[in-house]
């Protein structure tokens, strides 16, 4: 694949922030970013990120595309890419994925992302869980896809919400091969204190 591209769900569950940072880690480097947004993440944006304009968060994106429309590159296989992250993912989303609910743009791509053997991240946001949820997440994982949720690394004294967003999409983009220089990793970048043996 001569252009490396990713495709970046952002749905309607709590973190926004984390379908930005994904586009804001990946817009220096040499990765085209196609970026495809719910109807519920729109709200959601409203109410998380109100200062954020719809204008803002496409300049970040290399290419943005309407929810509705079905027939978009990154709906047929054929497209090739490196795979999709959902970034965040909601139960809704996620039990479209699950059951091979093509029914928007979104859900449609995860679908390409798996039928094509491709790598699939889904940053999924909601607790406690019932077990709906978990058989869903276990359907995902049996067909390849790999379920992340953005759960905080305490060890490394987080000192913002920044950073702690960071560090877990960061971690999502290792799953594609994708470095982050800016990642802290243990035993390499990451000064351990440990007593000295007695």
């Amino acid at each position: 694949m001569a252009v490396q591209r990713l495709v970046i769900g952002i749905s309607g569950a709590t973190g926004f922030a984390y379908g930005i940072k994904a586009l804001e880690l990946l817009q220096p480097l040499d990765i085209e970013t196609h970026l495809v947004i719910s109807k519920a993440a729109h709200l959601t944006r409203s109410y998380e990120m109100p200062h954020m304009s719809l204008a803002q968060i496409k300049e970040l994106a290399s290419k943005v595309y309407s929810i509705d429309n079905i027939g978009e590159a990154i709906a047929s296989g054929s497209f090739k890419t490196m795979g999709m992250l959902v970034a965040p993912c909601s139960m809704q989303s996620l039990a479209a994925i699950a059951n091979g609910l093509s029914d928007n743009l979104l859900t449609r791509a995860a679908d390409v992302v798996l039928k094509e053997r491709r790598r699939l991240v889904l940053m999924v946001r909601e607790t406690p869980l019932h077990l709906g949820h978990i058989k869903n997440m276990e359907a995902v994982t049996l067909m390849g896809g790999i379920i992340f949720p953005p759960v905080p690394a305490l060890y490394q004294h987080i000192e913002t919400i920044d950073d702690m967003i960071t560090h877990s999409v960061a971690r999502a983009l290792d799953l594609f091969d994708i470095d982050i220089p800016s990642l802290p990793r243990w035993g390499e970048d990451m000064h351990l204190h440990t007593k000295p043996a007695n």
